[in-house]
């Protein structure tokens, strides 16, 4: 694969690269990062040739959209594609508090999928990057307001759509199903589907990709590793951001086995399963630092055999 080929997000103008960088850790995931090493990163980005940037108002609770804006202020702006996601406005005292964020900026998140809110959320995602438009836009996790996700924020981003402000109009999920919900409105450039096409959970495929491929609808593979499940598999590892089930550890372990092999690390074939599936557009990697955004570039230039595929299928490990 060639991580750096840039091609047609569906039927829009917006054009991304098959590796993108999740901007999630720039906020500060876990652990500081710090605005130095945050910006540093997305530049090394850069200069290895991504151009496609996903950042969200959630991530660091606005840091993430602060860290990356100005450095891809400097870039020109037809040479890459940003994604941003609304869902959520940014509000001292927010009820949507996460405890994984290390960096405390004294806003946190509020549900808000009034249409109103979808607008607000843009506008304040803009002026923290400091950038006149995103050029896709994502529904960041509407689980449990559906109704008003239909009948409010969807038709405000297909506003912005038509208004030229936006290029893409696109929904965010650690699910499927609801995603294809949504695909079936009819309204849907996109979805950046998260943790449901893996090599340890391939539930994305029952119902939602063949949709979109249907549909021309791209499909943005996002957490590839399961939270790191399956970049270090071993005790202690994390599953969906939670410590990883015995059985979910062994069968990680059985993966990479086959894996070595095939001479490939589990990392790459982590990174590259996703693209086995024809709706598969592209491919989201977090990386906090300069060293993780080249190794993930460099993963997703391994070259995995088809056989590697066959055997993973013919052991049980993946469908």
């Amino acid at each position: 694969m060639n991580p750096l080929e840039r091609v047609r997000l569906g039927r829009t103008p917006a054009h991304v690269t098959r590796l993108g960088l999740g901007m999630a850790p720039l906020g500060g995931l876990y652990s500081a990062v710090g605005t130095e090493t945050a910006r540093a990163t997305v530049e090394h980005a850069w200069r290895l040739g991504i151009r496609f940037f996903d950042t969200a108002p959630l991530y660091g609770n606005g840091l993430s959209e602060r860290r990356a804006g100005p450095v891809l202020a400097g870039k020109p702006r037809e040479s890459f594609a940003l994604s941003t996601k609304v869902g959520r406005v940014l509000r001292p005292g927010g009820s949507d508090t996460q405890d994984i964020w290390a960096e405390p900026t004294g806003v946190t998140p509020v549900f808000d999928f009034s249409a109103a809110g979808v607008r607000g959320s843009y506008a304040e995602s803009l002026d923290r990057l400091g950038l006149d438009r995103a050029d896709i836009l994502h529904l960041h996790d509407p689980d449990e307001h559906y109704d008003q996700t239909v009948g409010e924020a969807l038709p405000a981003l297909v506003r912005l759509r038509e208004q030229g402000l936006i290029s893409a109009v696109s929904a965010g999920m650690n699910q499927a199903r609801m995603l294809a919900d949504l695909v079936r409105t009819g309204h849907l450039d996109a979805v950046l589907l998260a943790g449901r096409f893996t090599l340890l959970d391939q539930s994305g495929a029952d119902e939602l990709l063949p949709l979109c491929a249907d549909r021309g609808v791209s499909v943005i593979a996002a957490g590839v590793f399961n939270s790191g499940l399956l970049a270090t598999p071993g005790p202690g590892a994390t599953f969906d951001y939670a410590p990883a089930d015995p059985g979910l550890v062994d069968r990680a372990l059985a993966i990479r086995a086959v894996c070595r092999r095939h001479g490939v690390p589990l990392r790459a074939a982590a990174i590259q399963f996703p693209f086995t599936h024809p709706a598969v557009t592209c491919v989201l990697v977090g990386a906090r630092s300069p060293a993780e955004v080249e190794d993930a570039v460099g993963m997703s230039s391994v070259v995995v055999p088809d056989e590697l595929w066959a055997d993973l299928r013919s052991e049980g490990l993946i469908r």
